[in-house]
């Protein structure tokens, strides 16, 4: 079963990263074609790479991952359990 997610999760990142390297080169091909500008195709890019993020913070949010800040959170409570432990003994 663990296999299985590692396998899903990493599955998801290579088609994220095949998604930002075709909407690349089609953004490039546009920019070629004069279709678009330079400064456009960057809006563009940076748009689409920040929908990715966000949807990528969404889907570990509904997997019940922890956080970087969930994890700080409890490390610093063992932290003060520690000293107040140590305090009563």
């Amino acid at each position: 079963m663990r296999d299985a997610f590692k396998k899903g999760i990493a599955l998801g990142i290579g088609l994220a990263a095949a998604g930002l390297e075709k909407a690349e080169q089609v953004i490039d091909e546009l920019v070629k074609k004069g279709e678009i500008t330079r400064d456009e195709a960057k809006e563009v890019l940076k748009t689409y790479q920040k929908k990715g993020e966000e949807k990528q913070r969404t889907i570990l949010k509904d997997l019940n991952f922890a956080t970087q800040d969930d994890i700080a959170r409890l490390e610093a409570r063992i932290e003060a359990l520690e000293q107040q432990f140590m305090l009563e003994e």
